[in-house]
């Protein structure tokens, strides 16, 4: 991409959208911060346990909660982190249209997974993961917006 083109990429119309997708990515590491606390949490949480179809501690402590011994919040923790530095200190790179996108469908694709383990494995849904849900969504549609403007510059 050119000086043009890299110029384009943080004018002022992706201006508002990386501002956007950095306001969700901030969100999803604090709500990510909360799910991995609940993850290691001894106690039972009030605010979340919404009848026997709604509790996050069941789905924060199950079997599904790790990968590779990960917990997966701690996972979201760090993926929400990395959208967050791409869409504000490396916003100007020529790249980060295609890595903000590669990595919030990545991350998109994980979260669906996660919501139909909740859905038709544990059989109760996590107010938090389903906000991570939707917020990962959201950073998904305007990363792709972002990358359909980068690429429409270069041609």
């Amino acid at each position: 991409m050119d000086t043009a083109s890299a110029a384009g990429v943080s004018s002022k119309g992706n201006r508002g959208l990386f501002v956007a997708i950095a306001v969700l990515a901030l969100a999803g590491v604090a709500v990510s911060a909360v799910s991995l606390q609940r993850h290691y949490a001894k106690s039972v949480s009030a605010f979340c346990d919404v009848g026997e179809k709604f509790n996050c501690d069941i789905v924060n402590r199950s079997e599904y909660s790790r990968l590779m011994g990960i917990p997966v919040a701690g996972i979201g923790v760090v993926g929400y982190g990395l959208l967050l530095l791409l869409a504000t200190r490396y916003r100007t790179r020529t790249e980060t249209p295609t890595r903000l996108l590669v990595a919030a469908v990545g991350g998109l694709g994980f979260a669906l997974y996660l919501t139909y383990i909740e859905g038709y494995v544990l059989g109760t849904w996590c107010i938090l993961c389903l906000s991570s849900l939707a917020m990962i969504a959201g950073i998904a549609v305007l990363a792709g917006v972002v990358k359909a403007r980068a690429a429409g510059l270069r041609s």
